[in-house]
Parts: structure tokens; sequence; C-alpha cells
């Protein structure tokens, strides 16, 4: 008997209605010791600007305590958008976070700007030059050389050198895929943005794999949309509240919906049309739709995404994938 899939938990942090900030913060924070009582492999965090309803604008300050909380998950960003930032701030944040925790923190890297629309807006709240997106190659090549142990006596010193920090490159396109592969690193792939490309990404890395100090053969993660629970009926049920929310995601709508709010108008298509690897069931779906995607994709981990609204659900949901998977290799 092989090794059990490693599965992970990625979370937006989203604020119902009703909530505050610190409610959602303190779920999240809940999440993250579930996820570890759980075997869960890694949590990780979002980043985001200007989006109404998400409080992860701040990964680094959210996974500090969240690490300080737990004793064994990984934690890390999935990801820190590069353009946002210098990579010397991010070497930092995570080399410290890596001082203060060993072997548990994960840096993952994005080259979107998590806000709405272009990013324009985005950029000039943060003091960055409009064309920030485009520095992403070489802002990129600076921090993994900041973070490698052998730099010169003289170049900027930042906490996590010569220390275990894992840098994932995350995409949802065949340019990142290939990137992450030429640079030997690990790949995270987002279904849940652009599903239609994951295939010839998955092809793109591995075609273009090189290993690298930190990676001697090519490793890949897929995040998922899922919802678990006793029967196929409950986890439709549970979807319900969900499908306006994902609608809007994956048609790039602006127009703002409730996120508990069950009788907004749904759009006919179902969310099943743009999110073609979400898997929503009972055990036995749920366990059918992981080894499907596991043949087809070849993935060595899986990460878990899931919006369910009811707390108890949302923990029932968790045990359900983290029982399933146990026999999955």
């Amino acid at each position: 008997m092989g090794t059990p899939l490693p599965i992970s938990v990625l979370d937006f942090s989203p604020m119902r209605d009703g909530e505050t900030a610190s409610d959602s913060l303190r779920r999240t924070v809940e999440l993250a010791q579930q996820a570890e009582e759980l075997n869960y492999r890694r949590f990780w965090f979002t980043e985001h600007h200007n989006v109404p309803r998400l409080t992860n604008a701040a990964p680094a300050v959210v996974l500090a305590h969240i690490a300080s909380v737990t004793k064994s998950i990984r934690v890390g960003s999935g990801g820190v958008m590069l353009p946002n930032h210098s990579p010397l701030v991010i070497a930092e944040q995570f080399g410290t976070l890596a001082g203060l925790h060993p072997g548990r923190i994960d840096l993952g890297i994005g080259r979107a700007t998590g806000g709405p629309g272009t990013g324009s807006e985005i950029f000039r709240m943060l003091r960055k030059p409009s064309d920030a997106r485009n520095r992403f190659e070489f802002d990129l090549d600076e921090l993994l050389t900041l973070l490698d142990e052998r730099q010169a006596d003289d170049a900027p010193y930042v906490p996590a050198r010569g220390l275990y920090l894992p840098v994932w490159l995350l995409g949802s396109s065949t340019s990142s895929a290939a990137m992450a592969g030429k640079l030997g690193l690990p790949f995270s792939y987002a279904t849940h943005i652009a599903p239609d490309d994951l295939q010839v990404a998955l092809q793109a890395y591995r075609t273009s794999f090189r290993a690298s100090k930190t990676l001697q053969r090519n490793y890949a993660m897929i995040s998922t949309f899922i919802i678990a629970a006793e029967t196929d009926a409950q986890a439709q049920d549970l979807l319900a509240p969900i499908r306006p929310i994902l609608l809007q995601w994956f048609r790039k709508s602006s127009v703002r919906v409730p996120i508990d709010n069950a009788r907004t108008p749904v759009v006919a298509a179902a969310p099943e049309q743009h999110l073609p690897y979400a898997i929503v069931g009972s055990p036995e779906t749920v366990r059918s739709g992981i080894e499907a995607m596991v043949r087809q994709t070849q993935a060595d981990e899986l990460m878990v995404i899931t919006l369910i609204r009811d707390p108890i659900a949302a923990r029932r949901s968790y045990e359900i994938v983290a029982r399933v998977c146990k026999d999955i290799t």
C-alpha cells in the first residue's frame, strides 16, 4: 500500500453577513487548527486587496499568528502577490517566519495583484508602478537570490538565508507552469481560476522541469473546490447558497453578491460548467471524484477549497475529505 494522497487547505477568510473582520479571522484560525487535527499537510492563506468581504490583505501577519497556535501543520501563502511587494520585504517577512517556526513555513508566490479589475487601482494604493507585473520574472529571480544561502558577503542580509523555506510558484497558465519547471520549483495550479488550462499547464510544467538543489523531481499540487456531506443531496444543498459566488468568480463579474443569501437569484448555468474539477457529494462521490482527478492529472498533492457557511457542515466536509484520502495513493 502506497503513501496516502497529501491534502491541504486553501483559505480566503471570507466575511459573512453580519460578521466583522475579527469574526472571519477567528474562523480562519480555527480552520487551521482543525486542519492540523485532521492531518492536513498545509494550511495556505491567500492575498487580496480592496475586495469587499475578504479579510486576507496581510498574509504574513495572519500566518505568524496561525503558526503560533498550531504545532505541526505547514503554514504558507497561497500566495503572496509578488508585483505588490519588494522582493526584499517578502524575503525578510517569510525569513523571519521561517526562523520563528523552522521547517513549517511555505512561501507561495503569485503574479496577480489579488484585487479587482486590471490591478491599476491596487498598484496606485500600494505605491507601485503600473507596469509592476511586467517585472515579475526579474523580481522572482531577485527573491530567490535573496533566499540563497550562497550569496556574496556584501549581498543584502535576510533572516531566511540558510533556513529551509520552500518557494512555490502559483499559477493558472502555461507560462507560470513553464517558469516553475525551468526554475525547479514546486508548482500549484488553481483550477478555481482557470480550469480549462489545467492539463496543458501541467504538461508544460513537467516538460520544462529542471532539477534544482531544493527539488529533484517535479511536484505539482492542484487546488480544487470540494463540498462533502453524508449524501449527494445534502452536499448539493450546501452548494446552493455558494452558487452565486462561484458564478461571479468564474464569469469575472463585478456585481457583489451576499455571502450568506441563499435566495440570491442564480444565473441559469450551473457552476459545474465553470468548475469542471469541482467535487460535490457524499463520501463515495467525493472519493471517486478525487481518484479520477488524481488519475487524470497525476497530481502529487490536493489543496481543498470550500466556502460552506455552516461551521458544523464545513468541519464535517473537511473530515470526510481527510477520511477518504487516507485510502487514495
